[in-house]
């Protein structure tokens, strides 16, 4: 598998910076991605040791969009939090 069929984006959001203090990182990761293969690609991509892997299924909202309020559902999310043993990953700023 390529890197891009496991994980689309690391989460930057203000809670996922105070988590990278602690040496916890978010990504957002495709629906059928397990801990297996996130272990695999972070190992390989940034050369440090993985820990924990907690993943988050998140269901699609039904949001009402339009003049007539029509609902449309949004798509579904995972989410991969990712404790690191030894190394950093350099795209989560440190404070």
């Amino acid at each position: 598998m390529k890197i891009n069929d496991i994980i689309i984006s690391p989460i930057l959001t203000e809670k996922a910076t105070k988590l990278a203090n602690s040496k916890v990182y978010s990504f957002l990761v495709t629906l059928k991605t397990t801990k297996s293969s996130v272990k695999n690609t972070l190992e390989a991509l940034y050369k440090v040791k993985v820990g924990k892997i907690r993943i988050i299924s998140r269901k699609g909202k039904i949001k009402k969009v339009g003049r007539k309020s029509i609902p449309k559902q949004l798509p579904n999310k995972k989410i991969a939090l990712v404790e690191i043993k030894e190394g950093t990953i350099p795209l989560f700023p440190q404070t």
